[in-house]
């Protein structure tokens, strides 16, 4: 009898690798909506461009924003079911896993988007 066959904790199964891959996916995606995120936010009005007159928007850009919208969204999505994925795969004490991580990318996530959509009304 081979004891070493069905041990999971010898190498990381599919389920794993697809927790690891959906968080690294999602911190990824967060930068990019940064990214998105400075491009269709409104511009700031400081001092020196209301003196000189400069144009400057005042509103978020509606395209932008609704990608802006798909990206959060989807780091919402991957950092739960990242979370239920390393929930259900932990079943001994030394698994343990707290993913404070995904956590705190679910509770960004949230949070912006919320603000977003607050902001714009």
């Amino acid at each position: 009898m081979n004891l070493y066959k069905d041990d999971r904790r010898l190498k990381n199964d599919f389920w794993l690798l697809t927790s690891r891959i959906l968080a690294v996916g999602g911190w990824l995606f967060f930068i990019v909506a940064l990214v998105v995120s400075f491009y269709a936010a409104p511009e700031v009005e400081y001092g020196f461009v209301r003196f000189h007159g400069v144009e400057i928007r005042k509103v978020w850009q509606p395209q932008l924003t609704n990608y802006l919208y798909a990206i959060l969204w989807f780091n919402a999505i991957s950092s739960i079911i990242a979370i239920a994925i390393n929930h259900f795969r932990t079943r001994r004490a030394t698994d343990v896993n707290n993913n404070y991580n995904l956590a705190l990318l679910l509770s960004i996530s949230i949070a912006w988007g919320v603000y977003i959509y607050f902001d714009i009304r």
